[in-house]
C-alpha cells in the first residue's frame, strides 16, 4: 500500500483533532467541528484551509508566455504583471488535462497552480508541449505551502497582521510581502465563492502562520475548515472539481466553462477539436440540480428521462446555505431547459429532479 504524503499542517490536524482521509493520494482534513458549522462559518466569518497539496509549476525563459500560450485555451496575452488567469488547460481532442491558475510575473514568468491529484501529470504534460520553445518547466510544488483565508472578515483580519495594503490587492491580483514576519505571496483567489486570500509560504513556516492567523481571528470565530466544507462552498457557488465535472473526457464547453476558451487565440492545444465541437452542436451541458422529492443526488448517480439515461450527476449535496438538496448535472443539451425535470435514480429508485438555475449561491460584493 502507498504510503500517503502528507502536508507541513499534518501536526496541526492532528492537535485540531482532524478528521483524516485519503484524498488524492494525500493524507488531509476532511472536517474538525463537522461540514456544516464549518461551511457557515465561511460564509458568515473567515475559516483556514490548508491547500499545501496544491502543486507549482514554474515556467521561465524567452519563450514562456507564448508556451503558455499554447498550452492554455485562456489569453494569457490579455492580463498585466501581477494578475492572475484561471484557465482549462487541454489535450489535441478537447478533453481536460486540468484546470489551473496562472500567476503573471512578466512575460518570461509564470507560475501556475495546479490540482494536487494531477501534479505529477500535468508537470510530465508540460514538459511534453515545450519543444522548440526556450523555456525551463520546473515543478517547485515541495518548496511552498499554502493557506487559504476566505471569507467575509477575511481581509480585516490578515490585515492585522501584514504591511501589505491588501484592500489595493483586487480579485486574481497577486503581491509579494510579510505575514507576521514570513515572506509571502498573497493572492485574492480561492475556492468557496467568497473573497479572501490564498497565501504561499515557505514550508517551514507553514505551522506559525496557520497558528497566527488562529489566534489573530479568534475573537471573530475562525477556525480551520476540511474539505468537506471545501467542496460544499465551491459547489454551491458552481465552481469546478476536476474529476468531477471536468476531465479527459468532458470539453469544457461541455463543463459550461467556454467563457475561458479563447478560440480567437491564433492557436492552442486543443482548438481544433473545440472549434469544430462549437460548431456541429455541443452535445451536453452541465445543468444545475434541484432535488424536488427525498434524498441526495450523488456524484456519477445516473439521471433519465422517461426512464431513459440522459446523462450522469457530477456532484450533488445537502446545500447548507439553502438548506435544500441541490446537484450538477451533465446530460444531453437539448434536454438543458430551465424549469424542465428529469429523474436521478438513487439506490434503484427514480427521485425527482428540476434543473435551475446556477450559481446556486453567489455573495453580494465582489471586489
Amino acid at each position: 500500500m502507498t504510503e500517503l504524503k502528507r502536508t507541513p499542517l499534518y501536526e496541526e490536524h492532528l492537535g485540531a483533532k482532524a478528521k483524516l482521509i485519503d484524498f488524492g493520494g494525500w493524507e488531509m482534513p476532511v472536517q474538525y467541528a463537522g461540514v456544516i458549522e464549518e461551511h457557515h462559518t465561511v460564509r458568515n466569518k473567515a475559516g483556514l484551509f490548508d491547500v499545501s497539496h496544491m502543486g507549482e509549476v514554474n515556467v521561465t525563459g524567452k519563450d514562456a508566455l507564448p508556451y503558455v500560450q499554447n498550452l492554455i485555451t485562456n489569453d494569457v496575452k490579455r492580463i498585466q504583471d501581477g494578475q492572475i488567469l484561471y484557465s482549462p488547460m487541454c489535450y489535441p481532442d478537447g478533453g481536460i488535462v486540468d484546470d489551473l491558475l496562472v500567476y503573471r510575473y512578466d512575460s518570461e514568468h509564470f507560475f501556475i497552480v495546479v490540482n494536487a491529484s494531477n501534479t505529477d501529470k500535468d508537470y510530465a504534460w508540460m514538459q511534453e508541449q515545450a519543444g522548440s520553445y526556450e523555456v525551463q518547466v520546473e515543478n517547485v510544488s515541495s518548496q511552498y505551502a499554502q493557506l487559504a483565508l476566505q471569507g467575509p472578515l477575511a481581509e480585516q483580519i490578515l490585515q492585522r497582521i501584514t504591511s501589505v495594503d491588501l484592500a489595493e490587492i483586487k480579485y486574481y491580483w497577486f503581491k509579494h510581502g510579510e505575514i507576521d514576519g514570513v515572506p509571502s505571496l498573497i493572492s485574492r483567489t480561492g475556492y468557496t465563492g467568497e473573497d479572501g486570500f490564498e497565501i504561499y509560504i515557505a514550508p517551514d513556516k507553514a505551522s506559525w502562520l496557520w497558528q497566527k492567523i488562529l489566534e489573530e481571528g479568534s475573537s471573530e470565530g475562525v477556525k480551520p475548515i476540511g474539505l468537506g466544507a471545501r467542496d460544499t462552498l465551491r459547489f454551491e457557488a458552481r465552481l469546478p472539481l476536476y474529476g468531477n465535472e471536468l476531465g479527459p473526457d468532458i470539453s469544457p464547453l461541455e463543463a459550461g466553462i467556454g467563457f475561458f476558451v479563447k478560440l480567437g487565440k491564433e492557436k492552442f492545444i486543443g482548438k481544433e477539436a473545440l472549434e469544430a465541437q462549437k460548431a456541429e452542436g455541443i452535445p451536453r451541458k452541465l445543468v444545475g440540480l434541484e432535488v424536488i422529492e427525498r434524498g441526495i443526488a450523488r456524484s456519477h448517480y445516473s439521471l433519465q428521462k422517461n426512464g431513459e439515461e440522459v446523462g450522469y450527476v457530477t456532484s450533488g449535496s445537502f446545500s447548507p446555505t439553502l438548506n435544500k438538496n441541490i446537484a450538477l448535472g451533465l446530460i444531453r443539451a437539448d434536454l438543458a431547459e430551465l424549469g424542465s425535470t428529469l429523474d436521478v435514480i438513487i439506490r434503484g429508485k427514480a427521485v425527482k429532479v428540476q434543473i435551475t438555475a446556477t450559481p446556486f449561491y453567489k455573495r453580494e460584493k465582489m471586489k
